[in-house]
């Protein structure tokens, strides 16, 4: 009997729909990807193990596959979750940036990359992938390897990503300041999407006016705990994305935020909030 759910799962996959989850974490960052051909991304792991009850929840029953883990800085509210999911899952590849931190989590990062033989990527802005026949990852920061380049702030030191698929595109950028988001505009590359995963939890040192006008999006989600001690998001931030008209959506107030980008129609996103909030932690 086992055999035959099986057989109907895999037969009622969606057909060319790309599915972004915004994961309820707590306060930090953690993105679950799964493309149209069945590839699992994760971009970033959040403070703890929460990410491994909100990965049973958009992940597949069948699948205990993580093809590609993105780790956009070392700071404990990006990394300590994926200490778990790294033990737990098969991962086939981890990129990270390579900057140097002392983070207990991210050091076990890096001893566990080395025990499981998983292959390990440094991000530079022309090392793009393709993820499977449909999706690709656009690196675009660090534009330059910074492999061992120590950073004074390790928000700027983010790794920066647009992920396209057809006329859709969701830019994510860990917790970029307003400094990275300069390099970012004066490096020419495309900056337009549109979701815009909010800088820095949307505090006040990161999206800045030129940023937000370049990425344009049509749509912003905030990742930060409910009741969080960093106040985030900023009232500033919140001003701006709304002057412009841009969609708010916050983990903090609607739980996990799911999208659903259909291939072949216009962009058009489907938001599945879950009513469960998870608190600072």
């Amino acid at each position: 009997m086992m055999g035959v759910v099986a057989v109907i799962l895999i037969l009622n996959l969606p057909e060319n729909e790309l599915r972004i989850s915004f994961l309820n974490i707590g306060q930090g960052d953690s993105i679950y990807i799964r493309t149209p051909d069945d590839y699992s991304i994760i971009i970033d792991g959040g403070p703890s193990s929460k990410i491994l009850e909100e990965l049973s929840e958009v992940m597949p029953l069948y699948n205990r596959t993580v093809d590609l883990i993105l780790i956009t800085h070392p700071h404990a509210d990006h990394v300590n979750g994926l200490v778990e999911v790294i033990k737990r899952y098969d991962v086939k590849g981890i990129m990270i940036v390579g900057t140097p931190s002392y983070n207990y989590f991210y050091q076990k990062i890096l001893e566990l990359i080395k025990e499981k033989n998983i292959p390990l990527y440094f991000a530079k802005a022309d090392n793009d992938f393709l993820i499977g026949k449909f999706v690709e990852l656009d690196v675009l920061w660090p534009i330059e390897f910074k492999v061992g380049v120590p950073y004074e702030n390790l928000n700027n030191a983010s790794l920066a990503v647009k992920i396209n698929y057809g006329d859709h595109s969701i830019l994510l950028s860990g917790d970029a300041e307003i400094e990275e988001e300069q390099e970012l505009i004066k490096s020419g590359f495309d900056l337009s999407a549109d979701i815009l995963k909010v800088g820095h939890h949307g505090s006040r040192t990161a999206s800045s006016i030129n940023f937000l006008d370049k990425v344009n999006p049509k749509t912003a989600v905030i990742q930060s705990g409910i009741d969080n001690s960093f106040g985030h998001p900023h009232k500033e931030t919140l001003r701006k994305l709304i002057k412009r008209g841009i969609e708010i959506r916050r983990n903090d107030l609607e739980g996990r935020i799911d999208f659903k980008l259909s291939l072949y129609q216009p962009p058009v996103f489907e938001v599945f909030a879950q009513a469960s909030h998870t608190r600072d932690q």
